[in-house]
């Protein structure tokens, strides 16, 4: 299979259980996917709100029908840098069996090229601190870290 073919697409709500599959097959994400089919109405409205955002976008990545990867792009306009706008990548996945293939690549730089088409001032992420693969990966397509991320939790 030729990374040439693969196709990046807005994801539809029929792509839901593959999506969902990417992030339950996670052994690192940690945070408590699954396939269940009792946590799929959530998963839905989830799906139903992003799908509602101007400023959202969930993608699939899908190479002979099938899908093999995921990711979502967001905007958002800080009152630094004059009041740029920037374009946030998150929940990149990859389906395990097709890892190594380039399907990654090519979905964050299809989010690259349509930051740069919409006038973007940067292309930013976050990535899990044990993903050190994941890392040297981004840091191949150019990407720097220059930050240090915080989170906390509320449920």
């Amino acid at each position: 299979m030729q990374v040439q073919s693969v196709q990046i697409r807005e994801a539809t709500e029929n792509d839901l259980e593959a999506i969902v599959s990417l992030f339950a097959d996670d052994p690192l994400g940690g945070h408590g996917d699954t396939t269940d089919p009792e946590a799929l109405p959530e998963y839905r409205a989830a799906f139903r709100k992003i799908a509602a955002s101007s400023n959202e976008m969930l993608y699939v990545a899908e190479l002979e029908g099938e899908v093999v990867g995921t990711f979502q792009t967001m905007v958002t306009t800080t009152m630094t840098a004059r009041g740029a706008s920037s374009l946030i990548v998150e929940a990149v996945q990859t389906r395990a069996d097709m890892r190594g293939r380039g399907i990654g690549a090519v979905m964050i730089n299809f989010a690259i090229d349509k930051a740069r088409a919409d006038g973007m001032r940067l292309v930013q992420l976050t990535s899990n601190a044990v993903r050190s693969d994941a890392h040297r990966f981004y840091e191949r397509l150019g990407f720097t870290p220059s930050h240090i991320g915080f989170k906390l939790k509320l449920k």
